[in-house]
C-alpha cells in the first residue's frame, strides 16, 4: 500500500502564492506517476498537474499552465505544486494522487492511490 499525505493549504488573496507538498510512503517502488486534482464544492474531481517519478515528464491542465508547476524530489519521497498567480476560481480542495503507470494520466480513474487532501481558499 501506499500512502499519500498533503500540506501547505491555506488562505491567499487574489494575486498570491501557495506551495502545497505531498509526501509518500509504503510500497512506494511501484508509485511512477504523481498527480494533483483538485476538487470545489458542487463539482467534479478535476486534473491540474502531473509528473512522472523517473523522467520528469509534466502534464498540466489548461486553465494553470504558466501559473503552476508541478516537481518532484525523489530523495524525500514528496512531489509540489507552487501555485502562482491564485485567483478565486482555484478554491477548491486539492488531492494529491499517485499510481504505478509510467504514463502521466490526466483523469482520475488514472490514479490508484490519494491522498485526503488539503484545502485552498483564495480571497478576492
Amino acid at each position: 500500500q501506499v500512502q499519500l499525505v498533503e500540506s501547505g493549504g491555506g488562505l491567499v488573496q487574489a494575486g498570491g502564492s501557495l506551495r502545497l507538498s505531498c509526501t509518500y510512503s509504503g510500497r512506494i517502488s511501484g508509485l511512477n506517476t504523481m498527480g494533483w486534482f483538485r476538487q470545489a464544492p458542487g463539482k467534479e474531481r478535476e486534473f491540474v498537474a502531473g509528473i512522472s517519478r523517473t523522467s520528469g515528464i509534466t502534464k498540466y491542465a489548461d486553465s494553470v499552465k504558466a501559473r503552476f508547476i508541478i516537481s518532484r524530489d525523489n530523495s524525500k519521497n514528496s512531489v509540489y505544486l507552487q501555485m502562482n498567480s491564485l485567483n478565486p476560481e482555484d478554491t477548491a480542495n486539492y488531492y494529491c494522487a499517485g499510481d504505478g503507470s509510467f504514463m502521466v494520466a490526466t483523469t482520475k480513474q488514472g490514479y490508484s492511490y490519494w491522498g485526503q487532501g488539503t484545502q485552498v481558499t483564495v480571497s478576492s
